[in-house]
C-alpha cells in the first residue's frame, strides 16, 4: 500500500464559536478556502424544503459591500474560482485564488455569509431558476432514479427530498423564511472556516476573527432531524419515463459515517465498483456486456447511511442486469476475497486518498467536511492504518449484513410499465 507523508492540521476556535481549520502545502501554488455551514437539507421543515439551497443561490447575488458582479469579478479577475454547493448535512462556499490573493478569498466569502443582501428582487428572480433547475432534474433520468432511490430509503424524511425542494415547496417560500433562516443557521457558533494551501495560515487568524467579529448573538444550537427507522421490506418502484436507456439504482442502508465498520464498506465499494477493475464493471459490462455504465457509490450521514449500485442499459435487459447484480452480491457475501483483490483494493483507495490531497481545493474540502461533521480531522496515515486492518472475513460480514433480501431497494426509471415491479421484486433476491 502506498505511503504518505505525515500531515498536520490545526484546528481551532474562532470569535463567537466560530471553528477554523488550516492545512499547509508549502509545494502550492494556490490557497483554496471554504466557509461551512450547519445549514442542509436534514435541518429544514418539509414546508419549507429546499430553503438551504434556496439561500445558498442568494448569497451569490450581492452583499452591502458588493454587487453580485463585483463578487465574481473580485475572485475571477485574479483567475481564481468561486463556487458553493448544499448537501444535506452542511452548505459550503467555497473560492481557490493563486497564492497572493489569499486574504481577499476569505474577504469575499466572509462577506458572502454576513453581509448578504438577499433583495426582494433577487429572491423571485432566483425562485424561477431553482424552479427550473427541478424540473431539469426531473427530465434527467440519471438523476432522477437516485432522487426515487432515497424516497424508498427514507420516504416523507429530508433524506428522501431533492435537496432543492420540491416545485411546491419553493414557490412556498418567502424573503421573511429566508431571512429568518439565514439569522438562525449562519451564526458564527454554526459555521467554520477551512483553508489549505501556501501560506502561514495563523496571520488569516486575525482576518478572520475581524470579518466575524460583529457576530450575531448566540442561540441555542441547532438539530438535524434524526433518520428514521430502516424499512424492514424491500422496496421496488418502477417510473415509466420515454427515454432511450433505462436507469437503476440497487442498493441498501449502510452504516453511519464515522462508524467502525466504515473502513470495511470502503474497500466493498472498491471491490464491487469503484473503478473498471471492479467485479461489477466487468462482469455486467465486460464479460455480457449489458450496460455501458455501472458503477457503486457509499452515501455518508452522521446516523444513517447507503450503499448504491447504479447503471444504464437497454429497456430489454433490464431483468438480466438486475439478476447478474444481485449474482455478484451473492457471490461477495459466500465467497472469501481473494488475497490479491484486497490488496488491489486497498492500494486504489490509498492512491486515491494521496492523489485528492496534492490539490488544494480537493484538501480543503476532504478536510473541511471531516470538520464540519465529526469536530476533527482524521491523518491520513490513520486513515491509511486503519484500512490496512481490514480483513477477508470482516468485508465479508459487513457484505453479509448489508445486502439481504429484507433490506434491498430497487428504484427503476425508462420506459417500461410499472406493472414490472413484481417481477423485478422476484429478481432482487440475494440471500
Amino acid at each position: 500500500m502506498s505511503k504518505i507523508p505525515s500531515v498536520t492540521y490545526v484546528m481551532s476556535p474562532g470569535p463567537h464559536g466560530l471553528g477554523l481549520a488550516f492545512h499547509r502545502m508549502p509545494h502550492a501554488l494556490s490557497v483554496a478556502v471554504g466557509i461551512w455551514v450547519q445549514a442542509g437539507g436534514r435541518y429544514e421543515s418539509s414546508e419549507l424544503a429546499g430553503i438551504s439551497h434556496f439561500l445558498e443561490h442568494l448569497l451569490f447575488k450581492g452583499t452591502r459591500r458588493r454587487s453580485c458582479e463585483a463578487l465574481k469579478q473580485h475572485v475571477e479577475g485574479i483567475g481564481g474560482s468561486l463556487n458553493g454547493f448544499t448537501a444535506e448535512e452542511f452548505t459550503c462556499y467555497m473560492a481557490k485564488v493563486p497564492r497572493q490573493y489569499a486574504r481577499r478569498a476569505i474577504d469575499v466569502l466572509a462577506d458572502m455569509v454576513c453581509s448578504p443582501t438577499l433583495k426582494p428582487g433577487d429572491v423571485e428572480r432566483e425562485r424561477e431558476v431553482i424552479l427550473e433547475e427541478i424540473r431539469m432534474y426531473e427530465d434527467a433520468p440519471g438523476q432522477l432514479v437516485h432522487d426515487l432511490f432515497n424516497q424508498l430509503l427514507w420516504p416523507n424524511h429530508p433524506l428522501g427530498t431533492l435537496l432543492s425542494g420540491t416545485i411546491d415547496s419553493v414557490r412556498r417560500i418567502q424573503r421573511k423564511d429566508l431571512v429568518r433562516y439565514w439569522r438562525r443557521m449562519y451564526q458564527p457558533r454554526n459555521m467554520l472556516v477551512a483553508c489549505a494551501g501556501a501560506d502561514d495560515f495563523s496571520v488569516f487568524t486575525r482576518q478572520i476573527t475581524r470579518a466575524f467579529r460583529a457576530g450575531k448573538t448566540e442561540r441555542s444550537a441547532v438539530r438535524l432531524s434524526a433518520a428514521p427507522r430502516a424499512r424492514s421490506k424491500p422496496q421496488v418502484r418502477v417510473w415509466k419515463k420515454d427515454t432511450e436507456q433505462t436507469h437503476l439504482c440497487l442498493g441498501t442502508y449502510a452504516v453511519p459515517r464515522t462508524h467502525p465498520d466504515r473502513f470495511a464498506l470502503e474497500i466493498l465499494h472498491v471491490i464491487l465498483g469503484a473503478n473498471m477493475s471492479s467485479r461489477l464493471f466487468r462482469e455486467v459490462r465486460e464479460k455480457r456486456g449489458l450496460v455501458y455504465e455501472i458503477g457503486t457509490q457509499i452515501k455518508r450521514f452522521r446516523d444513517t447511511g447507503a450503499f448504491v449500485i447504479y447503471a444504464g442499459c437497454d429497456t430489454g435487459k433490464l431483468t438480466a442486469t438486475v439478476q447478474t447484480i444481485c449474482r455478484e452480491l451473492r457471490r461477495i457475501r459466500r465467497d472469501p476475497i481473494p488475497s490479491s483483490e484486497l490488496k488491489r483494493a486497498k492500494d486504489y483507495y490509498a492512491g486515491q486518498l494521496i492523489m485528492g490531497l496534492e490539490d488544494s481545493m480537493d484538501h480543503m474540502l476532504w478536510m473541511g467536511e471531516q470538520a464540519i461533521t465529526v469536530g476533527g480531522i482524521a491523518e491520513p496515515r490513520r486513515l491509511l492504518k486503519q484500512l490496512r486492518r481490514v480483513s477477508t472475513s470482516h468485508i465479508q460480514k459487513v457484505a453479509r449484513s448489508l445486502f439481504t433480501n429484507a433490506k434491498t431497494h430497487l428504484a427503476v426509471v425508462g420506459p417500461v410499465s410499472e406493472t414490472l415491479s413484481g417481477q423485478l421484486s422476484s429478481v432482487c433476491r440475494i440471500e
